[in-house]
């Protein structure tokens, strides 16, 4: 059965062992023949049985969960549990990855030549699941796993010896890696650690460009200029006694929860879930999230937990014995420049998901229009808009 607690729970301690991603592409006979070429055997045949079957059974394995991390990006982006069955299916297939390469190591290691860039690439996959959970959850505590595995690709230097193999897609894997992992230390608030990267970004950028003579040397170029003037656009600086940078953060943190006004009743409305619309023509952003989007839907989470202080596992298995206190965080979607399609369908999933003495907050940013005079087309926007919202709004609640 799966929850909200998914099943692969690992910290960055655990990715010593290795997961090929490029086996995903090879058939165990290719693997096997060309394991025979490399090794001087014979045949195929030469390779005993078990170790066979264990090749085999890991390919499987590499390549049901290439299958069910491609068709992550299938799922409906709106909605509260259409999507929730695919990732537990996903996290199971890479539990039982994870074990069985722990099992049959010594065989996967003679049988199964890997490169540090591939075990990289896996945890990068795995960085990527939980990042892509706190997004369908709000569950700020799955920042820090999906940060324990980035920072871990960084500091044993996975992706090290791509720099010295002529294969632009491999390095084109590592700059997409330092994207991701700057996003998850934003969120974090690791603004220190985020303008190193930015500087080794900039760097393999760099030697990217001097090295292959790629169309994509503009497009990198311009996520350096986004993600330093992001960077630049939060300049509030506080400082302690001893001069050191106090890290402020928009969340809510335990004791800092505003006081009720008087006459106001804790129950009486919740906020469910929240619908964050970026839509100016100019504005500081980094990926598809602007500077104020960045800021807002931080103002509505918790600050991040550590899920391995909070669970214990289960001797000898990934499963956690107990699920950490449940803390609710309001559901956000988060729209960059959507199309009115767009907009209208997250809005209208939304609300059919809301539940009783529920809110829907809608923060929109957008370019605004000042015409010079009033128009028929004017006014008949403005009225459709209307109608538009009409039936969202509860008549009671008005």
């Amino acid at each position: 059965a799966y929850s909200e607690q998914p099943v692969y729970k690992q910290t960055a301690d655990s990715l010593s062992a290795s997961l090929s991603h490029t086996a995903m592409t090879h058939p165990v006979k290719v693997m096997l023949s060309r394991l025979s070429v490399m090794t001087g055997v014979g045949a195929e045949d030469d390779i005993p049985l078990g170790e066979r079957k264990t090749v085999t059974d890991f390919c499987y394995l590499l390549d049901k969960s290439k299958q069910l991390f491609n068709g992550l990006r299938d799922l409906p982006q709106y909605g509260h549990k259409q999507w929730q069955s695919y990732f537990g299916r996903t996290f199971d297939v890479y539990t039982k990855l994870w074990k069985f390469q722990q099992q049959h190591r010594q065989v996967l290691d003679t049988r199964y030549g890997l490169k540090r860039w591939q075990i990289g690439e896996v945890a990068s996959k795995i960085g990527q699941l939980y990042y892509h959970y706190y997004l369908r959850t709000s569950e700020t505590s799955y920042l820090n796993e999906a940060f324990s595995f980035y920072s871990a690709i960084r500091q044993r230097s996975y992706y090290y010896q791509v720099n010295k193999e002529d294969r632009p897609e491999l390095v084109v894997k590592k700059l997409r890696y330092y994207a991701r992992f700057i996003v998850v230390c934003l969120l974090l608030n690791k603004m220190d650690l985020v303008k190193v990267l930015v500087k080794e970004l900039s760097e393999e950028i760099e030697d990217y460009t001097q090295r292959f003579n790629t169309e994509d040397q503009l497009e990198w170029n311009l996520v350096l200029q986004e993600v330093a003037a992001f960077v630049e656009a939060d300049p509030v600086l506080i400082l302690n006694d001893d001069n050191t940078v106090l890290v402020k953060s928009n969340r809510l943190h335990e004791g800092g929860v505003p006081q009720l006004e008087p006459g106001m009743v804790v129950g009486q409305l919740t906020l469910a879930d929240a619908l964050i619309v970026g839509n100016c023509n100019n504005q500081v952003k980094f990926s598809e999230l602007t500077i104020d989007m960045f800021r807002m839907l931080q103002a509505l989470e918790r600050e991040p937990l550590n899920l391995a202080t909070q669970i214990t596992t289960k001797p000898g298995t990934l499963e956690p014995s107990e699920k950490p206190a449940k803390r609710e965080n309001p559901h956000k979607y988060l729209l960059y420049k959507p199309t009115f399609s767009q907009l209208y369908t997250f809005l209208s999933a939304s609300f059919k998901e809301l539940p009783a003495n529920s809110v829907l907050l809608v923060y929109l940013s957008a370019t605004g229009v000042f015409p010079t005079g009033r128009s028929e087309y004017e006014g008949m926007s403005l009225l459709a808009f209307v109608k538009m919202i009409k039936p969202f709004i509860v008549p009671d609640q008005q």
